[in-house]
């Protein structure tokens, strides 16, 4: 038991430790949601009223309707960043060696998905306090609520970028995969606008937008935020977990799985 919590240990610090030291991407996680929350969210405040619906018990206005959309939204960049490190990581050999370890191949890429999802929950805890600071706070307990909520979203999302980079065979090819990922992901969700406006203008994207599990894991830190369980969205949540992590154990596998021994000693 030691060696694994040692093993653990290692890749979790190894991970923070990059992350740490590469402040462009710690910038750019926050970024992309601060951009929503300031410029769109001012512009679509007049044209997006929000009505009284759960868990917000009166109206609220269209920045606290979104804060968890953009809380998801850095875990969903976070689990594509881990991808992209995985994918440098297996061209410049080190993860070939990680994963020639004396240790269980899937507690290996277990320990480095649950490794992205601590610097997740690193980098929403800084968008969460800059939002607080402007004015967008939710109660103190909710933010003691929305950590498990958050690490099962991080775990998720980091095991569709762990499953997207074991298909990925150039760094070159990464960008366009990533932008196939994550915009149907993020916009066809309740991230930005409640599914029923969605309902309204189109019935076939409100049912995509029902089977996508990042609308379950925004819903999840949306009631998480406020001291409440959403069983659905968490079962969904931890269902598309397992089998997103089932898929890259498999593909992982060079007997099975995506990626095929190469002649030479590859991965």
């Amino acid at each position: 038991m030691m060696t694994y919590l040692r093993a653990l240990k290692a890749v979790v610090w190894r991970e923070m430790l990059r992350f740490l030291h590469q402040r462009e991407r710690f910038i750019s996680a926050l970024v992309r949601p601060l951009v929503w929350l300031f410029i769109f969210a001012a512009g679509f405040r007049a044209a997006l009223g929000i009505s009284v619906q759960p868990p917000y018990d009166t109206y609220i206005t269209y920045e606290t309707y979104v804060l968890p959309g953009l809380a998801a939204m850095v875990l969903l960049f976070n689990g594509m960043q881990s991808s992209l490190s995985m994918v440098y990581d297996r061209e410049m050999g080190s993860m070939r060696l990680l994963l020639t370890a004396p240790l269980p191949r899937e507690f290996l890429l277990l320990a480095k998905l649950l490794a992205g999802a601590v610097v997740g929950l690193a980098q929403v805890a800084a968008f969460l306090c800059i939002a607080a600071l402007t004015g967008l706070v939710v109660a103190p307990l909710g933010y003691l609520t929305v950590l498990p909520a958050l690490l099962l979203s991080g775990l998720m999302l980091g095991a569709v970028g762990m499953l997207l980079s074991s298909t990925i065979r150039q760094l070159e090819n990464f960008a366009g995969v990533m932008n196939f990922v994550i915009f149907p992901a993020f916009f066809l969700s309740s991230a930005l606008y409640p599914l029923w406006k969605m309902r309204e203008g189109s019935e076939t994207l409100y049912q995509l937008a029902r089977f996508n599990p990042f609308t379950h894991a925004v819903e999840l830190i949306r009631f998480a935020l406020y001291g409440q369980v959403e069983w659905g969205a968490a079962a969904w949540v931890a269902g598309a977990t397992l089998v997103f992590l089932g898929l890259s154990f498999w593909a992982y596998n060079p007997a099975r799985g995506l990626m095929p021994r190469k002649a030479g000693g590859g991965e």
